[in-house]
C-alpha cells in the first residue's frame, strides 16, 4: 500500500478583495483538525478571485506566504491559481506547486482559458508533472483543461497517477464537469481531485474520484475541507490488470494500430470543425448553428459517399 492524504478546501471566494488571509486561516484549521494531511489543494483563482485586474507578477509576496505555510506544516501546497501578469502585458492563469520544504517545484499556466468568456487570457503550452518522493507522480490541470482529454492523455502517458484540477465553475455546466471527472478517472485510470470554490469562486460540488470512477467524496454547496487518503498501489494494480479485471485502457492505447490524423493540423481531417464559425459569445436570439447545413459540403465528401448522411433542415432537425 502506498497511502497519501490529500485535502481539498472548498471555500467562499470574494471577487473584489484578497482571499489570501482566509486561505491561510483555513490551512491552520485544516492542519489542527487533520494533522495527517500531506497535500492541500485550493480552487482556481482562490487568492484574488476571477477578475484579471488583480493580476500579479510572479514571484510575489503572496506566494512567499504560502511557501512559509507549506514549510511550517510540512505539506505539499497548491494554492489554487492566480492571474499572472507578464512583463510584456500578457496575462496567464497560473498555479504553482510548493513542496514541504517551502520550495516552488513546478508552475503551470492553464492551456484552455474558458473562451470566449475569458477573452484576453493567454494560453499556457507546457504540461505540469511532479513527483512526490516515495509516493507517486502527480499532474496539474486547471478547470476547463479537463474538458479536453488530450491534456490528461499527455499527463498519464508520462506516468501521472493523480490529476489535480482546481476549478472555478459558477455556471450550470458543473454537473457536466462532474461526469467528465468520473469519465476521466476511468479512461485514464487515475485519481481525480477537482476542487471548486463558492460565491465568486463557483457553485461548489467539489469531487474526488478513484481510478474505477467511484466517487470518494462530493461536496455540496457549502464550505468544506475534505482530507482523503488515497492508495497509489490501486492505480498501479488497475493499470496492470484493468478496471475490475476488465478494460486495460492505457495498454490498449499503447498497443493501438490506428493513428489519429485529426492531430495533424495539415491533414484536413478537421474540415468539419472549420465550418462551426468563430469562437464568440452568443448574442440575444442567436440562430448560430440552426441554419440549413449539408454535412457533405462541410466534410468535403461527394454525393455518392454522403448518400447515407441525413440532411439537417432548420431548427426542427426534421429530414
Amino acid at each position: 500500500m502506498t497511502p497519501f492524504a490529500i485535502a481539498g478546501i472548498q471555500m467562499h471566494v470574494a471577487a473584489l478583495n484578497s482571499n489570501v488571509e482566509a486561505m491561510r486561516h483555513r490551512i491552520d484549521i485544516l492542519m489542527a483538525r487533520f494533522p495527517w494531511t500531506q497535500m492541500v489543494l485550493f480552487s482556481e483563482l482562490a487568492p484574488y478571485g476571477p477578475l484579471d485586474q488583480f493580476a500579479q507578477p510572479f514571484p510575489n509576496d503572496v506566494l512567499t506566504q504560502f511557501q512559509e505555510d507549506a514549510q511550517r506544516y510540512g505539506i505539499w501546497l497548491i494554492p489554487g491559481s492566480m492571474f499572472e501578469k507578464m512583463p510584456d502585458g500578457r496575462i496567464f492563469n497560473t498555479s504553482v506547486v510548493i513542496n514541504p520544504q517551502g520550495e516552488i517545484v513546478a508552475k503551470y499556466s492553464k492551456m484552455f482559458p474558458f473562451r470566449p468568456y475569458e477573452a484576453g487570457i493567454s494560453s499556457g503550452t507546457e504540461f505540469c508533472i511532479f513527483d512526490v518522493p516515495d509516493v507517486g507522480r502527480f499532474g496539474l490541470s486547471i478547470c476547463y483543461d479537463i474538458w479536453f482529454p488530450e491534456t490528461t492523455r499527455q499527463l498519464t502517458s508520462q506516468g501521472v497517477e493523480v490529476l489535480l484540477n482546481p476549478v472555478l465553475t459558477g455556471t450550470t455546466d458543473r454537473d457536466a464537469e462532474l461526469a467528465i471527472a468520473r469519465a476521466t478517472a476511468a479512461q485514464f485510470q487515475c485519481y481525480v481531485f477537482a476542487v471548486n470554490g463558492l460565491a465568486a469562486g463557483g457553485v461548489g460540488k467539489s469531487i474526488v474520484v478513484d481510478p474505477s470512477a467511484m466517487v470518494l467524496h462530493q461536496s455540496g454547496g457549502q464550505e468544506d475541507m475534505f482530507p482523503i487518503e488515497i492508495d497509489l498501489d490501486v492505480v498501479r494494480r488497475q493499470r496492470e490488470t484493468g478496471l475490475k479485471g476488465l478494460g486495460q485502457v492505457l495498454k490498449s492505447f499503447r498497443d493501438r494500430e490506428a493513428e489519429f490524423s485529426i492531430y495533424d493540423r495539415t491533414s484536413g481531417a478537421d474540415a468539419y470543425l472549420k465550418t462551426l464559425g468563430p469562437l464568440t459569445t452568443p448574442g440575444q436570439g442567436s440562430r448560430a448553428g440552426v441554419q440549413t447545413l449539408d454535412p457533405r459540403t462541410a466534410l468535403g465528401t461527394d454525393q455518392g459517399a454522403a448518400s447515407a448522411v441525413p440532411m439537417f433542415k432548420g431548427r426542427s432537425g426534421t429530414q
